[in-house]
């Protein structure tokens, strides 16, 4: 039996995050314009990707996740429709999650791969993210990124520009890290022969924890 050529692979996971989506909307009973609302995106957006027909970016997972009240681990791990785990308590501190880089997901969002890290656990404070920047120019973008929270990235691999709304661009290799207020229109391109790789932490990026702000 054949496994299926890589496009088809995205294509029957573009479908199950689509019903997932959908199903996490539905579990909670709220419209596709009460989630845009409070996601701040449009309400066809959130149609097209519950129909498949769009693979948000990493900004647009956070808002997502804010939209639908939930982390971005039951976004894009949880069981569909699932109700998210509490905040822990006092009790419960001392939690651990270890991610083996052969359990790594990817996320393709065109100009980036998403691999989100401690998938295991629900309602952290950040959302920590292995990435492959793919675009090698801000053309690449429909618009500069900007969500809630703050991010840090340090570069792991290759050199990146970043370009904002604010700044001048900054070019940064390998052991340099950059912080910035994420509501911020960003992006980040490679500039190295490959496609650099970097660690990107974002804390207060939209997911449960930040609807209580």
């Amino acid at each position: 039996m054949s496994e299926g050529t890589g496009d088809e692979k995205t294509a029957d996971a573009l479908s199950a995050f689509g019903q997932k989506v959908r199903a996490l909307r539905r579990g909670k009973g709220l419209t596709l314009q009460q989630v845009a609302d409070r996601a701040g995106m449009a309400g066809s957006t959130i149609s097209k990707i519950e129909n498949s027909h769009l693979s948000p970016t990493f900004d647009g997972l956070l808002k997502l996740a804010r939209g639908l009240e939930v982390d971005l681990s039951t976004l894009l791990e949880g069981e569909a429709g699932s109700t998210p785990s509490p905040a822990p308590s006092a009790s419960a501190l001392g939690r651990l999650d270890v991610t083996r880089s052969s359990d790594r997901r990817g996320h393709d969002a065109a100009t980036y791969i998403y691999e989100p890290l401690a998938m295991g656990l629900k309602q952290k404070l950040i959302d920590a993210t292995f990435v492959v920047v793919k675009a090698r120019a801000v053309a690449d973008f429909e618009t500069l990124v900007s969500h809630p929270g703050e991010e840090l990235i340090y570069v792991l691999s290759g050199e990146v520009e970043l370009h904002s709304d604010l700044y001048a661009p900054i070019r940064l290799s390998a052991g340099d890290s950059v912080y910035y207020d994420a509501g911020m229109g960003h992006a980040l391109i490679s500039v190295s022969p490959e496609d650099a790789t970097l660690l990107n932490i974002v804390a207060g990026g939209g997911g449960f924890t930040a609807l209580e702000d």
